[in-house]
């Protein structure tokens, strides 16, 4: 295996994760052939692209569980490859479906997991039982995980992944299957563990969704991903905002006498702003200017305007 370890300098120095010139193949198919990105601490980061563009092979090797040909991955300081039990321990890993003994109970399930991390018995039935309680999954506890719905597997499968308290947290799908309340509840769970300092890095098809939820993202399509177009694309996009007013043409009078680039839709106009504060300064001289505005929101999904963007420039 040619493993190639050059830090990269565009990655910031308090990264949690961080990977530069990833590569993997399998035997003629280049499944990742560029990938690059950087993961910060207390944040959620989005990683969106197509079926086929190589992302849960990518998250398998940031996650320690498969080799990359080439490139670097380092978690919390530590590389991959030069250290994998010390990155592997740092990192807590989600796949899309729970993958579980039938056996088992659930208590049994994530103390299992806390045990292979070298959690003392007595300590890893107690870590356990405090993330079932945590997850709305005690009362399962003695109960065997096949008899969990879907989207309690999720929770299970998420207290699996971060019974070793990890300072980075993959996720594969999480939402898949999850009725509106599971995908309700998920979107707090994550953004709970993000207020605790986790990393954490989701891939998802709903990106109205991940909308609500992620800081930051990373687009990947065929096989690499894409650097600062892609976030480029991102910021235009959540820059933004439409606004309604009950009489559209009084709306765009006032905005014609304002300095901010703004175009006519039919109930009002679309304006773009600087950042969520400019957005706030701009409905507050509207409302001065005696306009009366009926709505002030981001235009649609920033994540799926930038996808189908980029997707667009890909064919």
């Amino acid at each position: 295996m040619d493993v190639v370890d050059e830090p990269a300098a565009a990655d910031p120095a308090d990264a949690a994760l961080t990977a530069t010139g990833v590569r993997r193949a399998f035997g003629t198919v280049q499944a990742v052939v560029s990938a690059d990105l950087a993961i910060a601490p207390g944040q959620v980061t989005a990683l969106i692209g197509p079926n086929g563009a190589g992302k849960t092979t990518l998250m398998l090797m940031l996650a320690g569980l498969l080799a990359p040909d080439a490139g670097t991955i380092t978690v919390g300081g530590a590389n991959m490859r030069r250290s994998p039990v010390k990155a592997r321990t740092r990192v807590g890993w989600m796949p899309d479906t729970l993958g579980t003994w039938d056996s088992l109970t659930c208590l049994e399930v994530v103390t299992t997991f806390a045990r292979a991390y070298g959690i003392k018995a007595t300590d890893a039935r107690a870590r356990a039982f405090e993330l079932l309680t945590r997850f709305q999954l005690a009362e399962f506890a003695s109960r065997p995980a096949r008899v969990l719905s879907r989207g309690q597997k999720q929770r299970l499968s998420l207290a699996r992944a971060i019974v070793h308290d990890p300072a980075v947290l993959i996720l594969d799908e999480p939402a898949s299957g999850l009725d509106p309340r599971a995908r309700a509840e998920l979107r707090t769970v994550l953004r709970e563990l993000a207020a605790e300092g986790k990393a954490i890095l989701i891939s998802s098809h709903v990106l109205a969704e991940l909308d609500e939820m992620v800081d930051d993202a990373v687009f990947m399509f065929a096989g690499s991903t894409r650097g600062t177009e892609a976030s480029e694309h991102l910021e235009r996009a959540r820059r933004r905002y439409s606004v309604i007013g009950l009489d559209a043409a009084a709306l765009q009078k006032a905005l014609a006498a304002q300095t901010r680039a703004w175009e006519t839709t039919e109930a009002g106009a679309i304006v773009e702003v600087a950042d969520a504060a400019d957005a706030a300064a701009l409905n507050a001289e509207l409302v001065a200017a005696g306009v009366a505005v009926a709505a002030l929101a981001p235009v649609g999904s920033a994540l799926e305007s930038t996808y189908l963007s980029l997707e667009g420039e890909q064919r």
